[in-house]
């Protein structure tokens, strides 16, 4: 079965791994190349998230070394993982492909320090998605954290979408206040992701998205990856497991449909996890979980990877000379 992962924070792990850039020997971390190959692991999304302290004149430096550290271990494991940049390299991820495809994406849109030309280079650096904010503020729009005061995109974030739309990369509105949320679907020509989002009706948290929401995000063909953090999974997070994960999942499928619901652990990310889904190797044990609520292997297929393949196809630019 054909597994995908939306979302993980390891290549920060990797930055804080003092000098051990290495994503197969990295120890205590919930990924490494190990434990993806025993998931069975397919595709996985990569975030290069941009922490606090480097989000005032650092944020495109702090990028620049995940990405680069990225790229070495494209280099040094090219049997066992391959970089997906375009459109006809999506056609070679199947369940049967041995190697891991993964993609970049930047996490907080303060890495382009308010200037299209700094997305535009990271798309050349083979950067392919965006989630726009993290919690905070920054030159594009306002995040969950900033409360019923938020706002929506600024100028430059309606610029950023559209330069997206036209480059081809995958606009993520996990983090992104409500009304920012509301303009980025007005705007956007492609159907957009939530890549790490919850159920507001399962888990009354401020990162989760209400039925309206999902629903219209479902409608313009997005996906919403479940994020596997206990708060956003239950009121009483201690007692998160990988049910409480199915849990979102079903809610999911109920408002959105079978095409809306994907994956997106936010492993490394993460503090702690739900019992059961200890680390990225333990990610497909969702499929038995599903089949036992009934879902006919079609359904599962897509939750587990197929529905966020589906998105980058549509968005994903053809390669040119």
């Amino acid at each position: 079965m054909f597994i995908f992962d939306a979302h993980i924070d390891t290549l920060q792990k990797l930055v804080q791994s003092n000098g051990l850039y290495d994503l197969a020997s990295i120890p205590n971390t919930h990924v490494n190349l190990a434990k993806m190959q025993t998931a069975g692991l397919n595709a996985q999304i990569f975030a290069v998230f941009i922490p606090e302290n480097y989000r005032h004149g650092l944020a495109l430096h702090n990028a620049s070394v995940m990405i680069d550290i990225f790229w070495q271990n494209m280099i040094k494991y090219t049997s066992e993982l391959m970089p997906i940049m375009w459109q006809d390299e999506l056609c070679l991820l199947t369940a049967e492909t041995k190697r891991i495809g993964c993609i970049l994406s930047i996490e907080g849109g303060e890495a382009l320090e308010g200037r299209l030309e700094n997305l535009r280079n990271f798309f050349r650096l083979g950067v392919r998605g965006l989630t726009l904010t993290w919690n905070n503020r920054n030159e594009l729009a306002d995040g969950v954290g900033e409360g019923e005061q938020a706002s929506g995109l600024s100028e430059f974030g309606r610029q950023v979408v559209a330069e997206m739309n036209n480059l081809g990369m995958i606009i993520d509105v996990s983090h992104l206040a409500e009304k920012g949320f509301w303009d980025v679907l007005k705007i956007s020509k492609f159907p957009v992701i939530a890549s790490h989002s919850n159920s507001f009706a399962r888990c009354q948290h401020r990162r989760n998205l209400n039925d309206k929401q999902i629903t219209a995000l479902a409608d313009q063909g997005g996906v919403i990856g479940v994020n596997f953090c206990p708060a956003f999974l239950t009121n009483n997070p201690k007692t998160a497991a990988i049910d409480h994960v199915v849990s979102h999942i079903v809610h999911l499928i109920d408002v959105g449909g079978s095409e809306a619901v994907g994956l997106g652990s936010d492993f490394d990310g993460i503090a702690s996890v739900p019992q059961g889904l200890e680390d990225i190797s333990r990610v497909n044990e969702i499929i038995t979980k599903l089949k036992n609520h009934g879902y006919p292997e079609s359904v599962i297929e897509k939750v587990m990877g197929l529905n966020f393949l589906r998105v980058l196809k549509q968005v994903f630019p053809q390669k040119s000379l």
